[in-house]
């Protein structure tokens, strides 16, 4: 009587080789398609950064959003000082790595950490849009803890340094439907207008409520509404907002700008 063709050592022999081809397609898949990947991710920063600057819209294509990106300065300062610093360089700058790593990072102390962070980098990167010498708005990176993520975003604000021009997420993992309505353009929209910090010692005083904000209240021009069925990441947008426009952030930024000590 003769064997079998099929045998189980030859069923898994097969498997394991079709196996081992289609790990090393996908491997090499991965690969290749990494730097567009990378590319399609700084696209996209920039898509946003733009968007909270109002100059691209939503629809934007790759030229355009290249084109409008060309009008933008980015220079990098020291956060604690608040000067522009060329001693790093720019071009290689990542504000995530920097924020973990020994040197470039710092601890925050836990009192002050109204962002939820816990480090955050000892540089960063700011972006001036303006014409003629005069910078019309200046669009700041920032991030904080919402319920399940780290939301990453730009605020952008005029050159008084306490009104909001624009404001957009790039990254998170927030709740579809609840925490991801961060990305709702219309609440978006409300924050433009608001008055993020006072006039007195410019000190945050930006607040997301729970609920809707009451236009007769003397504070509503400094309140925005807050997310419904997501409180946790409201208090999250309204902690990083606070922590990064304060004295731990870009507040000496700020104040050198307000003094006259940076320009385009």
């Amino acid at each position: 009587m003769s064997k079998p063709k099929d045998s189980i050592a030859k069923t898994i022999g097969v498997a394991a080789a079709l196996c081992i081809v289609c790990s090393i397609m996908v491997s090499m898949a991965a690969v290749m398609l990494k730097p567009l990947q990378v590319e399609n991710q700084k696209l996209d920063i920039k898509k946003n950064l733009l968007a909270a600057a109002g100059l691209v819209k939503s629809g934007a294509t790759k030229v355009e959003i290249e084109q409008a990106f060309a009008n933008v300065k980015t220079i990098l300062i020291n956060l604690d000082q608040g000067q522009e610093d060329q001693s790093v360089d720019l071009a290689t700058f990542d504000q995530v790595k920097a924020a973990k790593d020994a040197t470039l990072g710092k601890l925050i102390d836990a009192k002050t950490d109204v962002a939820k962070i816990k480090r955050r980098e000892r540089h960063s990167k700011v972006y001036l849009v303006g014409s003629n010498g005069q910078v019309e708005l200046i669009v700041l990176p920032i991030y904080g803890k919402g319920l399940w993520s780290t939301m990453y975003g730009f605020i952008a604000l005029a050159p008084d340094t306490k009104t909001v021009r624009g404001f957009s997420f790039y990254q998170h993992g927030e709740t579809p439907g609840l925490g991801g309505e961060i990305d709702n353009k219309k609440w978006q929209a409300s924050w433009i207008g608001k008055i993020a910090l006072d006039g007195g010692n410019f000190g945050p005083i930006i607040r997301v409520l729970k609920g809707k904000v009451n236009s007769a209240s003397p504070q509503a021009a400094s309140q925005v509404d807050g997310l419904s069925g997501a409180t946790l990441t409201s208090r999250g947008v309204e902690g990083m907002v606070r922590y990064w426009l304060g004295k731990d952030g870009f507040g000496p930024f700020l104040a050198n700008f307000r003094q006259g000590g940076i320009t385009l």
